[in-house]
Protein backbone atom coordinates (compact mmCIF):
# COMPACT_ATOMS: atom_id res chain seq x y z
CA UNK A 1 0.00 0.00 0.00
CA UNK A 2 1.75 3.40 -0.96
CA UNK A 3 1.44 6.38 1.33
CA UNK A 4 -0.87 8.17 -0.64
CA UNK A 5 -3.62 5.49 -0.88
CA UNK A 6 -6.98 6.16 0.39
CA UNK A 7 -7.73 4.54 4.32
CA UNK A 8 -11.56 3.14 2.88
CA UNK A 9 -12.16 1.77 -0.69
CA UNK A 10 -15.74 1.27 -1.83
CA UNK A 11 -15.48 -2.27 -4.10
CA UNK A 12 -18.16 -2.29 -6.21
CA UNK A 13 -19.77 -5.35 -8.55
CA UNK A 14 -20.79 -5.23 -11.79
CA UNK A 15 -22.76 -7.37 -14.68
CA UNK A 16 -20.86 -5.74 -16.90
CA UNK A 17 -17.59 -4.34 -15.87
CA UNK A 18 -16.41 -3.13 -18.86
CA UNK A 19 -19.29 -0.79 -19.60
CA UNK A 20 -19.05 0.44 -16.31
CA UNK A 21 -15.69 1.54 -16.54
CA UNK A 22 -16.43 3.67 -19.27
CA UNK A 23 -20.43 4.65 -18.29
CA UNK A 24 -19.00 6.07 -14.90
CA UNK A 25 -15.48 7.55 -16.61
CA UNK A 26 -17.93 9.59 -18.74
CA UNK A 27 -21.14 10.19 -16.87
CA UNK A 28 -19.31 10.89 -13.51
CA UNK A 29 -15.97 12.20 -14.32
CA UNK A 30 -13.72 9.19 -13.04
CA UNK A 31 -10.18 7.86 -13.98
CA UNK A 32 -9.44 4.86 -14.80
CA UNK A 33 -6.10 3.77 -12.93
CA UNK A 34 -6.32 -0.31 -13.55
CA UNK A 35 -7.57 -2.62 -15.17
CA UNK A 36 -6.91 -6.82 -15.19
CA UNK A 37 -9.32 -8.61 -17.61
CA UNK A 38 -9.60 -13.29 -17.41
CA UNK A 39 -10.58 -13.19 -21.05
CA UNK A 40 -13.99 -10.90 -21.44
CA UNK A 41 -14.87 -10.65 -17.58
CA UNK A 42 -13.43 -7.42 -15.53
CA UNK A 43 -11.44 -9.48 -12.56
CA UNK A 44 -10.44 -6.42 -10.92
CA UNK A 45 -10.87 -2.26 -11.55
CA UNK A 46 -9.50 0.88 -10.07
CA UNK A 47 -10.71 4.27 -11.05
CA UNK A 48 -9.77 7.64 -9.39
CA UNK A 49 -11.97 10.33 -8.35
CA UNK A 50 -10.67 14.06 -6.97
CA UNK A 51 -10.25 12.68 -3.97
CA UNK A 52 -10.39 9.40 -3.56
CA UNK A 53 -10.30 5.03 -5.99
CA UNK A 54 -13.06 3.62 -6.34
CA UNK A 55 -12.68 -0.47 -6.79
CA UNK A 56 -15.15 -2.72 -9.22
CA UNK A 57 -15.51 -6.12 -10.88
CA UNK A 58 -17.78 -8.74 -11.83
CA UNK A 59 -17.78 -11.18 -9.60
CA UNK A 60 -19.71 -13.97 -11.72
CA UNK A 61 -22.38 -14.47 -14.53
CA UNK A 62 -25.05 -14.72 -12.06
CA UNK A 63 -24.55 -11.74 -10.50
CA UNK A 64 -26.99 -9.29 -11.31
CA UNK A 65 -26.83 -5.19 -10.56
CA UNK A 66 -29.79 -3.68 -8.32
CA UNK A 67 -31.45 -2.15 -11.08
CA UNK A 68 -31.90 -4.96 -12.55
CA UNK A 69 -32.78 -7.33 -9.16
CA UNK A 70 -35.58 -4.94 -8.59
CA UNK A 71 -37.48 -5.35 -11.41
CA UNK A 72 -38.23 -8.94 -10.10
CA UNK A 73 -37.65 -8.50 -6.28
CA UNK A 74 -40.75 -6.63 -4.63
CA UNK A 75 -38.71 -6.42 -1.75
CA UNK A 76 -36.14 -4.55 -3.68
CA UNK A 77 -38.41 -2.18 -5.71
CA UNK A 78 -39.56 -1.20 -2.20
CA UNK A 79 -36.83 -0.29 -0.36
CA UNK A 80 -35.21 1.15 -3.59
CA UNK A 81 -38.01 3.51 -3.84
CA UNK A 82 -36.94 6.29 -2.14
CA UNK A 83 -34.27 8.60 -3.48
CA UNK A 84 -31.65 7.97 -0.85
CA UNK A 85 -28.62 6.11 -1.27
CA UNK A 86 -29.04 2.80 -0.55
CA UNK A 87 -25.64 0.35 -0.13
CA UNK A 88 -24.10 3.06 -1.76
CA UNK A 89 -20.69 5.50 -2.00
CA UNK A 90 -20.39 9.41 -1.41
CA UNK A 91 -17.95 11.09 -3.29
CA UNK A 92 -16.64 14.76 -2.61
CA UNK A 93 -16.09 16.59 -6.20
CA UNK A 94 -14.95 20.29 -6.54
CA UNK A 95 -18.10 21.69 -7.86
CA UNK A 96 -21.41 19.78 -7.43
CA UNK A 97 -23.63 22.05 -9.66
CA UNK A 98 -21.17 20.99 -12.90
CA UNK A 99 -20.56 17.51 -11.74
CA UNK A 100 -24.46 16.86 -11.36
CA UNK A 101 -25.77 18.84 -14.85
CA UNK A 102 -22.49 16.46 -16.64
CA UNK A 103 -24.05 13.45 -15.15
CA UNK A 104 -27.38 14.00 -16.15
CA UNK A 105 -26.40 15.09 -20.09
CA UNK A 106 -24.45 11.89 -19.87
CA UNK A 107 -27.27 9.47 -18.96
CA UNK A 108 -27.00 8.90 -15.02
CA UNK A 109 -30.22 8.82 -13.38
CA UNK A 110 -30.57 11.94 -10.88
CA UNK A 111 -32.12 10.97 -7.58
CA UNK A 112 -31.93 14.63 -6.17
CA UNK A 113 -31.33 18.06 -7.19
CA UNK A 114 -28.30 19.93 -5.95
CA UNK A 115 -29.28 20.03 -2.39
CA UNK A 116 -27.23 22.54 0.47
CA UNK A 117 -29.04 21.68 3.48
CA UNK A 118 -26.97 19.84 6.05
CA UNK A 119 -24.81 18.01 5.34
CA UNK A 120 -23.57 20.48 2.51
CA UNK A 121 -24.21 21.00 -1.10
CA UNK A 122 -24.65 17.55 -2.99
CA UNK A 123 -26.71 15.62 -5.11
CA UNK A 124 -27.79 11.68 -5.47
CA UNK A 125 -27.68 9.79 -8.55
CA UNK A 126 -27.78 5.95 -10.03
CA UNK A 127 -25.60 4.77 -12.40
CA UNK A 128 -26.12 2.19 -15.25
CA UNK A 129 -26.36 -0.88 -13.28
CA UNK A 130 -28.28 1.06 -10.35
CA UNK A 131 -25.92 1.54 -8.07
CA UNK A 132 -26.67 4.79 -5.90
CA UNK A 133 -24.27 7.99 -5.07
CA UNK A 134 -23.91 11.08 -3.65
CA UNK A 135 -21.71 13.84 -4.90
CA UNK A 136 -20.84 15.97 -2.32
CA UNK A 137 -18.97 19.35 -2.08
CA UNK A 138 -16.43 20.11 0.12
Amino acid sequence: MAEDDPGVVPMLAYAEGTAAIAWLCDAFGFRERLRIMDGDRLTHGELDTDFGRVMLATPSDAYEGPRRHRVHCAAADAWLSVPWIVDGVLVYVRDVQSHHDHARQRGATILSAVESDFPGLRYRAEDLEGHRWMFMQR
